[in-house]
């Protein structure tokens, strides 16, 4: 199998890992003629499903394999495809591939950096490598040291100094699944929603709800002198078909709440509702708009922390629709910014706690 592409979006391709790097620690990442998936399932707390067109991430893409599609699996470590990542932040150019070292799979990020220096700056550094030394975990410019290394090369230029061209390689360690090991994981199901809402900024929501869950954390911890309590607080987030949201914390000494009002509710399209404009009027959201007070909202219960980590995907932008399941669960649809035709999407499943 082979896989190789430049990176035409490197800062979307880092907020992203940043994002689900945030939620667990390695992902299933998926590639094949059309997409690339990326999949997050921790052991506790919300999964990621992130579906991405090629052109989102990718410029002169080549994949083959023996599989449908030219599909290629791999189990991928966030962390360390971010670190790589952050090292082409800066860089003219990026590129990724798969390949081996001693028959370990590798994914193989190549990066290629221009710096103008004076004459005076050249001395000692026309080549160097990467120290694995354990004391500097961080290599260059914050990037991981691991399977790195650079090579500079000078070109003269008549303003009197050089163009030194650097070459960074990162090596990230992956495993290849087969279709056999990926087969049993599937997408979580759900419900048609109650509530359908688009969501103020990520950023200011995230920033509200951390407030709340380190507010509740303090009263709880007083609440609770002496006693260990691993779990963490829970907040009330509710939503209703008249564009109101809500977050809200309440504990035995503690009880404050955000509101948004004017938010928008988006329509739903028959084309993409079983049963078209029939199923619209038969459809939970639509019998949840004619209600009138309390018996309006959805409302789900979920982890604060979890929440807290969830929103991060703020960084990406664009704009986010949330499905209330009432007392069930929470779906989020982040649309990737300059995407018009929607097929970047990234869907976050978040269960709700009983009351």
């Amino acid at each position: 199998m082979r896989f190789k592409s430049s990176i035409r979006n490197v800062s979307t391709f880092i907020k992203l890992t940043a994002s689900l790097n945030s939620l667990g620690k390695v992902a299933w990442i998926r590639l094949d003629n059309d997409q690339m998936r990326c999949t997050v399932i921790p052991e506790q707390g919300s999964q990621v499903w992130a579906v991405l067109s090629i052109e989102t991430i990718f410029d002169d893409y080549s994949i083959q394999s023996a599989a449908p599609k030219n599909t290629i699996n791999l189990e991928v470590p966030l962390a360390s495809l971010h670190r790589a990542l952050r090292s082409a932040q800066s860089a003219s150019s990026a590129s990724i591939r798969l390949t081996k070292k001693d028959s370990k799979p590798l994914l193989s990020l190549t990066i290629l950096t221009n710096t103008h220096v004076t004459s005076s700056g050249r001395a000692g550094l026309e080549s160097r490598s990467f120290s694995n030394a354990p004391g500097d975990p961080d290599g260059d410019n914050g990037a991981s040291n691991e399977g790195a290394a650079a090579v500079d090369e000078y070109s003269y230029n008549f303003s009197g100094g050089m163009q030194r061209e650097t070459t960074i390689t990162q090596d990230i360690p992956v495993r290849v699944l087969s279709t056999v090991q990926v087969d049993g994981i599937h997408e979580p199901r759900c419900r048609d929603p109650d509530v359908h809402i688009l969501l103020p900024s990520l950023l200011q929501l995230k920033s509200i709800s951390e407030r709340f869950t380190k507010l509740a954390m303090t009263s709880t911890q007083k609440a609770n002198a002496g006693f260990q309590n691993s779990a963490g607080p829970r907040l009330e987030i509710a939503a209703n078909m008249h564009g109101g949201l809500r977050v809200a914390i309440r504990t035995d000494g503690l009880r404050i709440e955000s509101k948004w009002d004017g938010l928008s509710n988006p329509e739903l399209d028959a084309a993409n509702v079983e049963g078209g404009e029939d199923g619209i009027r038969q459809h939970p959201s639509t019998k949840m708009k004619a209600k009138e007070g309390e018996d309006g909202w959805a409302v789900v219960r979920v982890e604060g922390r979890d929440w807290g980590r969830v929103l991060g995907v703020g960084r990406l932008g664009g704009r986010v629709i949330a499905c209330f399941c009432h007392e069930h669960a929470l779906i989020l649809y982040v649309y990737l910014p300059n995407d018009d035709t929607e097929d970047s999407v990234l869907t976050y499943y978040i269960n709700s706690y009983s009351a």
